[in-house]
């Protein structure tokens, strides 16, 4: 009898999170914050002496969703900020890899997306006019990443990501810093959006 493959994965937090089914029961922020602050954008292919971490780029979605939608209120801002959390599990792929490997990708990724989702007060799947303005600030942090610290030229990264509106990045420079002061960042964001949450 041919035994099962393990799918799941043991957090730091003492949760076992079943990667194929899993359940909001088993998904803290700690561990998300963890994950994602030691997880590398761009295949670790930036500028720096630290990676650019995929917590960083939550950090830095969630600002410019603020930015670009004021008055949506701390919900909208939480999910944002936790749009690419599965990756503290499944690991950040570059689009091309993304393709290639094909749907079954996207299937776990929405499934742990959901149990995120439902974990911290979210619909399980956002509405589409959110999940939209979401995504145009995730496009607008990569353009803003392509440029600053991953070695693409401005027209490149406008074929890739679209150009940005004139202004819409004003002001806005990358930094890269220590794992431990994003994870750190990326906590404090969780706790004071869902503070903003519970007064709501």
């Amino acid at each position: 009898m041919m035994k099962q493959p393990r799918a799941w994965q043991r957090m730091l937090s003492g949760r076992r999170l079943d990667l194929l089914d899993p359940t909001p029961l088993d998904v803290e922020i700690e561990d998300i914050a963890h994950g994602l602050a030691f997880v590398a954008r761009w295949n670790g292919q930036t500028r720096g002496d630290w990676p650019y971490s995929v917590a960083e780029h939550s950090l830095l979605v969630e600002a410019l969703f603020a930015r670009a939608n004021p008055g949506l209120g701390a919900r909208w801002q939480l999910a944002a900020l936790l749009h690419d959390a599965p990756e503290y599990v499944i690991g950040d792929m570059i689009s091309p890899v993304k393709s290639a490997i094909g749907a079954a990708y996207g299937e776990m990724d929405a499934r742990l997306m959901a149990a995120v989702h439902l974990r911290f007060g979210l619909p399980a799947v956002l509405p589409g006019a959110i999940k939209k303005a979401i995504k145009t600030a995730d496009r607008l942090s990569a353009w803003a990443e392509a440029v600053q610290i991953a070695g693409f030229s401005e027209a490149e990264a406008d074929r890739l990501f679209g150009r940005p509106t004139e202004g819409v990045l004003r002001g806005l420079t990358i930094r890269l810093r220590p794992p431990a002061e994003v994870r750190a960042d990326f906590t404090a964001r969780h706790h004071a959006l869902a503070a903003a949450m519970a007064t709501a």
